[in-house]
């Protein structure tokens, strides 16, 4: 399981791990390389004190050293110094015996200058490592010249061998480590409870709004409060205040679609309800046809609003999956539902036209079924006796800027006035009470234009009396 946490911790925790292992690495380079060459210095600084010794008597090299400066050369609480000193033929003359001597030209060879750079024969001494019964040595090679003492006399060559053992230079060494892993433990130590911490503190926002949000309760759907919230969470709050203002108008439209069926289906049960009981005292009596047409009127009348609050409940935005759209011909469509409206139409004396073009969308087929029925059943609704209806469904005019393909009902009805046109889409608004129904079926039509990505227009109709609604298709 992915977590931000341990994603944060990974990435802050093992750069700084390595960036304080490379310092540590660098730092010890920067502290042991001087004491390194410290030590080489005074092995230069030994050597050099040989030199100045040396005397050139009768051809014959000699070293004046006396045995109280002997002490003092080779006085060292820790390591023990060797030398030896050789003349220009190669034999020793001085110090002590079997002192390693470095190869003719070895490929590993290393050159430190002490600090006189170079030896009096202009040849720049030698610093190696060395092993010598078994023991470890540095050994430092100076090369020596006498100053001739005539003009045209030759000069003395030597070679000055200084040796010392490692005790002290690896206690240095070993001190060094120590006291840099120390430090560089104290800082790495330091650094990760530093990016815990920060870490820790920088995602209490995340655990405060996971809190909070297990704490409320199933209905509890209020907007979460901003205050008090880093930049970077408020993007993910609204978001969250988004869904659950949305989830809460999807709960109060379940809710009050559950009081609009109880509501709508009361009257008419109940109407039905009183005429059986009616019925069923007067049996003996003339008026039981009439009492059978009511309860007929009224069982269509619950039938009719029965439907008409499904078709509302599939409609709903919320609920509706895309993946239900299909290639459809909605000229087939129509001429289909128009059948069902001719016998309503003649009982009025309503002229039911209807002009249909080959038309190709991609829909819901019981959805737009619903859709044109209640168009159709509005506009025969309102439209008074005598009067007409036609129906139309045209392929796209005037380009992409006039839409798509068009639906298009219009009656010779009272007609809507502008400032009530987006009025009449609300659920159970009817403009005229003297008209039964319900008030949903333009609601049906808008939720079902919403979720086929529609346009839902009304003018007024071409005579001039009446209205035109079109149900423009993207």
């Amino acid at each position: 399981m992915s977590s931000i946490r341990l994603h944060l911790l990974k990435w802050l925790i093992a750069p700084i791990l390595l960036i304080n292992l490379a310092g540590g690495a660098l730092a010890y380079l920067l502290a042991w390389t001087p004491a390194q060459l410290a030590f080489d210095q005074s092995l230069a600084e030994a050597a050099a004190s040989l030199g100045a010794r040396l005397s050139d008597e009768g051809g014959q090299l000699r070293l004046d050293l006396p045995a109280l400066a002997e002490a003092v050369l080779r006085n060292d609480d820790s390591d023990s110094l060797y030398f030896a000193v050789y003349d220009g033929a190669g034999q020793q003359i001085a110090g002590d015996r079997e002192l390693p001597l470095p190869a003719a030209a070895p490929a590993s060879e290393k050159l430190v200058a002490a600090s006189t750079g170079v030896g009096a024969s202009g040849r720049t001494q030698q610093v190696f490592d060395a092993i010598r019964q078994q023991q470890a040595l540095r050994v430092l090679v100076l090369p020596w010249a006498l100053p001739a003492r005539a003009e045209n006399a030759p000069v003395t060559h030597a070679r000055i061998v200084v040796a010392k053992t490692l005790r002290k230079r690896q206690q240095i060494q070993q001190a060094t480590l120590r006291a840099l892993l120390l430090l560089e433990g104290l800082f790495a130590l330091a650094s990760i409870g530093l990016i815990w911490f920060s870490v820790s503190n920088g995602l209490l926002p995340l655990q405060r709004l996971r809190t909070e949000l297990n704490r409320r309760d199933s209905d509890q759907l209020a907007a979460l409060a901003l205050t008090d919230l880093p930049q970077e969470l408020k993007p993910v709050v609204h978001a969250l205040n988004g869904l659950l203002e949305k989830v809460g108008e999807g709960a109060q439209a379940r809710q009050q679609f559950l009081a609009n069926v109880a509501h709508q289906l009361r009257t008419p049960l109940a109407g039905l309800k009183t005429q059986l009981e009616w019925l069923g005292a007067r049996q003996s009596e003339a008026e039981p046809a009439k009492s059978v047409q009511l309860m007929l009127a009224t069982t269509e009348r619950m039938i009719r609003q029965t439907n008409q609050l499904l078709a509302l409940a599939r409609a709903e935005p919320e609920h509706f999956e895309k993946a239900r759209l299909e290639p459809l011909a909605l000229h087939s469509l129509i001429e289909q539902s128009i059948q069902l409206f001719v016998e309503q139409a003649s009982r009025k004396q309503i002229d039911l036209g209807f002009e249909l073009q080959p038309v190709m969308i991609r829909g819901d087929r019981f959805l737009l079924r619903d859709l044109i029925d209640n168009l159709i059943d509005n506009a025969i609704r309102y439209t008074p006796a005598g009067g007409s209806v036609t129906v139309s469904c045209l392929p796209p005019a005037g380009g992409r800027a006039a839409g798509g393909a068009r639906l298009v009902v219009e009656d010779s009805g009272p007609g809507i006035p502008p400032e009530r046109r987006e009025q009449v889409f609300s659920r159970f608004v009817r403009l005229d009470d003297r008209i039964s129904g319900s008030g949903l079926g333009l609601a049906i039509v808008r939720d079902i234009a919403t979720v086929h990505g529609a346009e839902c227009r009304i003018d007024d109709a071409s005579s001039g009396q009446g209205a035109r609604f079109s149900i423009i298709f993207p």
